[in-house]
């Protein structure tokens, strides 16, 4: 993996993000908000629930995917919910672990209780203005990828 993982505080050096979304205009933003980081990153798109488990799984297509430090997770997907692809990542002993973070634009209080119910690690509600949207982007950025410890890849199918 990337040293990524290196302590609180470390400059990091490079991480791997999967994002899980469908709309192709908040696709293009998020690309955005994070190739005007600070951050070295690689960001992998996938654009539906079913696809997701097929990265994290390194299955048909996705036999040589990264192993990713992190995933933003919209809940509103075809083939197979955000719900339930955080389901079954949690249920996964290989995947338990990686951090998980909802990027939706549902604000519905049963949502937010049920992302966390399955464990998410948190959840940001999408902006509707793009300027805002690239600031929650930024403000994740700072957060989840400067301060924030992460965990090393557990999964042992060559990832």
């Amino acid at each position: 993996m990337s040293d990524a993982r290196a302590g609180s505080g470390q400059t990091r050096q490079e991480v791997d993000i999967l994002l899980v979304e469908d709309n192709p205009g908040d696709v293009r933003l998020t690309k955005e908000a994070f190739t005007d980081g600070a951050i070295d990153n690689t960001l992998h798109v996938v654009t539906d629930g079913k696809e997701a488990l097929n990265f994290l799984h390194q299955r048909d297509e996705y036999a040589d995917a990264a192993c990713p430090d992190l995933v933003l997770l919209d809940l509103n997907l075809p083939k197979k919910s955000g719900e339930e692809v955080l389901e079954e990542i949690r249920g996964d002993e290989d995947l338990q672990r990686l951090p998980v973070i909802i990027l939706t634009s549902s604000e519905a209080q049963e949502d937010v209780l049920r992302s966390y119910e399955l464990q998410a690690n948190a959840y940001l509600t999408k902006p509707v203005d793009p300027d805002a949207f690239l600031d929650t982007i930024q403000t994740f950025e700072e957060f989840w990828l400067r301060v924030v410890r992460l965990p090393p890849c557990d999964r042992t199918d060559g990832g």
